[in-house]
C-alpha cells in the first residue's frame, strides 16, 4: 500500500543557540529519514528558539539564522523538511515555516495570524503572511503547511489549503506555551479543524522551559473525522511517526465550501511545489496515543522542567534559598531536587528570635529527608546590631512592620552573600497569594534570581505538597508543617490570618478579580463579604510596584503577573 510517513520532532530548543538548535534539527532529520519517512517536520521558530524578542531586531542574528538554515538545507537529502524560522524578505521578517527538499529551500510559508495578547508580541516583529504553499507528493496527496495561531482561526489559511488547493493533510508548526490543562483545549480545536476541513491534521509542538514559559509538547495527529491518531509526550523531547494510507485518504469525504464562508487568504494565494509520489512502506506506524497527565501532575512537571532548563540553559550549577519549615520553602526544596538532583540544591536556614522550634526542627527533616545540604547562618546578632543603629532615629514610634522587614532583608542579604561567593543561583519561595496581595517583603523574601511558585497560589502549593507526598513510601514534607498555621514568623505570635483572609477565600477572591477580570460588584455577587473583597482588590492594586521588581517565574496559568498581566503601578481606578 502506499504510504505518506510523517515524522513530528518535538524539540526542546533555546533561544539565541543557532549552531545547537540546527545542530539538533539535522540529528532529528537524519533520525527521520532512518524511518524512511518522507516528510519531518519542527516547532514554530525552531531554529532560532521560542520567543526570540528583540534579537530579531539584531541585523546580525537575522543574518546568522540564514547561515545555519543553509545548513540544514543541505543536510535534508531525500527527505521534506519543515523548518520553523524567522525569515527576512523584502524588508519585513515574517514568522516562518521553510519547506526544504532534497537539498533546497523549494518554498517559505508566512504565519497569518499574528498573536498579540497575553505573552504574544508578534507584530512587534513580524509581518503578515499572504501566501499558501502546498507540497503535492506526485498525483498522491497534497500537503499544507501552517503555524500556530492559523489553526485556532475557522477560516485560518488551512480552509484555503484544504478547499482551495485540495490539501488533504495540514501540518501546523507551534510552540504554544504551557498553563495548566491548555492541552485539553488545544485537543479539542485540533479536532474540530479537522473535521471542518476534512484533513488530517499533523500538530507539532515545542518542548522545555525559556525564561518564565514551559513548553509541554504533546504533539498530536488527527483524522479527517477528528479522532485523535496520536499523541507524543508531555514535557520531554520525542519523536512522533505516524502512516498516511493514501487509499483510505482519497476515500474521505471532503467537504464543501459554505456559502458565505470566510477565507483569510484567496484561492489565489496557492503555490504548489512538486514532489515525488509516496512509496509503499514495508512496516506501518499507525500511530502511539501517549497519556495524558492529570492535572497536578502535569503542573508539577511543569514546575519541575521550568527549574532544571532555566538552570541548564543559564548555565548554573547550584541553587539556594532559604529553608523555613514552612510549607512554601518545602515544596520549593523538592522540586528544586527532583529538578537538579540533591547535589546541586543547598538551603540555609536563618531562623531569629521569633522562628519556632517546631518550624527549625521541620526544616532539619525536610533537609535530611531529601538528603541536601542544609546550612544555618542565625541572624540575632544581625538584627540587634540593626535595631541599636536605628534605635535613636526610631524613637517614639511603636516597633512595626520596619522591624519586621529587617529580619527579611537580612536574610535576603546572607543569600545573595552566598550567590556572589559561590555561584548559586537564589530561589524565591513566595507563592502567587502573597506576591498577589503583597504581602512580602522587596528587598526580603523576594530577592534571588528565579521564582519558583511566582505563579502557583498557597492553596495550589498544599495541594501539590501532599500530592508528592503521596508518591514516596515515606513522605518528604512533615505532617506538622500542613497542620501548622501558615506564619512569617517575624513577630511573636504572628500568622498569615492576622493580615489576610483565610488562603480559600484569599485565592478564591484572586482567581476572580486576576484570572476572571471580575469587578468587586462581580465578586460581591459570588457571596463574597464586599469588606474583605474590597481590602484583598487594594492590596493586589497597591503592590504593582513590588511585582514590577520580582524575579521571573514559572507560568502555569493564563494570568501569570508579567506579560499576562499587565497593570499600571500608578492606577486610582477601583471598581
Amino acid at each position: 500500500m502506499k504510504i505518506l510517513r510523517i515524522c513530528l520532532a518535538q524539540i526542546n530548543m533555546v533561544v539565541g543557540d543557532l549552531e545547537g538548535n540546527a545542530d539538533k534539527i539535522i540529528t532529528y532529520i537524519e533520525r527521520a529519514r532512518s524511518l524512511n519517512s518522507d516528510i519531518v517536520v519542527f516547532p514554530e521558530l525552531a531554529l532560532s528558539g521560542y520567543p526570540p524578542e528583540d534579537l530579531l531586531l539584531k541585523p546580525d542574528f537575522i543574518r546568522e539564522n540564514r547561515k545555519y538554515l543553509g545548513k540544514i538545507i543541505k543536510a535534508s537529502k531525500s527527505i521534506l523538511s519543515v523548518v520553523g524560522f524567522p525569515h527576512a524578505s523584502g524588508g519585513k521578517i515574517y514568522n516562518s515555516a521553510a519547506l526544504i527538499y532534497d537539498g533546497r529551500l523549494v518554498d517559505v510559508y508566512h504565519k497569518v495570524f499574528l498573536p498579540n495578547y497575553s505573552v504574544f508580541d508578534e507584530k512587534r516583529y513580524f509581518a503578515a503572511g499572504d501566501h499558501c504553499p502546498l507540497a503535492a507528493f506526485g498525483k498522491d496527496v497534497n500537503v499544507g503547511v501552517n503555524i500556530c495561531e492559523d489553526i485556532w482561526y475557522p477560516e485560518g489559511s488551512q480552509r484555503t489549503q484544504a478547499l482551495f488547493g485540495g490539501a488533504g493533510v495540514i501540518i501546523n508548526i507551534s510552540s504554544s506555551p504551557y498553563y495548566a490543562q491548555k492541552i485539553r483545549a488545544r485537543e479539542d480545536m485540533l479536532a474540530k479543524r479537522a473535521r471542518e476541513n476534512g484533513t488530517f491534521v499533523f500538530y507539532c509542538n515545542s518542548v522545555g522551559g525559556q525564561d518564565a514559559l514551559v513548553f509541554d509538547g504533546g504533539s498530536s495527529v488527527f483524522d479527517y473525522r477528528g479522532r485523535l491518531l496520536a499523541r507524543g509526550r508531555q514535557f520531554e523531547e520525542d519523536m512522533v511517526a505516524v502512516d498516511v494510507d493514501i487509499e483510505k485518504l482519497k476515500q474521505r469525504c471532503k467537504p464543501a465550501a459554505n456559502r458565505g464562508a470566510r477565507f483569510c487568504l484567496p484561492k489565489s494565494s496557492i503555490t504548489t511545489i512538486h514532489l515525488r509520489g509516496v512509496t509503499g512502506k514495508e512496516n506501518v506506524f499507525p500511530g502511539k496515543i501517549e497519556k495524558r497527565l492529570g492535572y497536578l501532575d502535569e503542573i508539577y512537571t511543569a514546575l519541575v522542567v521550568g527549574i532544571r532548563d532555566y538552570i541548564r540553559k543559564n548555565n548554573f550549577k547550584k541553587v539556594v534559598f532559604g529553608l523555613s519549615g514552612g510549607m512554601d520553602s518545602a515544596l520549593v526544596a523538592v522540586l528544586a531536587v527532583d529538578a537538579l538532583g540533591r547535589e546541586n540544591v543547598v538551603a540555609l536556614t536563618m531562623p531569629s528570635m521569633y522562628s519556632s522550634s517546631g518550624t527549625r526542627q521541620d526544616a532539619e527533616k525536610i533537609a535530611r529527608n531529601l538528603g541536601i545540604k542544609l546550612i544555618s547562618v542565625p541572624i540575632n546578632g544581625v538584627y540587634k546590631k540593626y535595631l541599636d543603629l536605628l534605635k535613636p532615629h526610631f524613637k517614639g514610634h511603636k516597633p512595626g512592620v520596619a522591624e519586621e522587614n529587617i529580619q527579611a532583608r537580612i536574610r535576603g542579604n546572607i543569600l545573595m552573600a552566598f550567590s556572589n561567593k559561590f555561584g548559586w543561583l537564589v530561589f524565591t519561595t513566595g507563592n502567587k497569594s502573597e506576591i498577589g496581595t503583597g504581602y512580602c517583603t522587596l528587598y526580603g523574601d523576594m530577592t534571588g534570581g528565579f521564582a519558583v511558585l511566582k505563579d502557583v497560589s498557597k492553596t495550589l502549593v498544599y495541594a501539590l505538597s501532599r500530592h508528592r507526598n503521596e508518591k514516596k513510601a515515606k513522605p518528604i514534607i512533615p505532617e506538622s508543617v500542613f497542620r501548622r498555621a501558615p506564619s512569617a514568623e517575624l513577630r511573636k505570635n504572628q500568622k498569615d490570618q492576622d493580615v489576610l483572609p483565610p488562603y480559600p477565600l484569599l485565592d478564591k477572591i484572586l482567581d476572580l478579580y486576576i484570572e476572571k477580570d471580575k469587578s468587586l460588584r462581580e465578586i460581591v455577587r459570588r457571596k463574597i463579604d464586599k469588606r474583605i473583597a474590597k481590602k484583598v482588590i487594594l492590596m493586589v492594586d497597591r503592590n504593582e510596584y513590588k511585582r514590577r521588581q520580582a524575579p521571573v517565574g514559572i507560568k502555569i496559568t493564563p494570568k501569570a503577573f508579567g506579560k499576562d498581566r499587565r497593570m499600571p503601578i500608578t492606577n486610582l481606578f477601583i471598581k
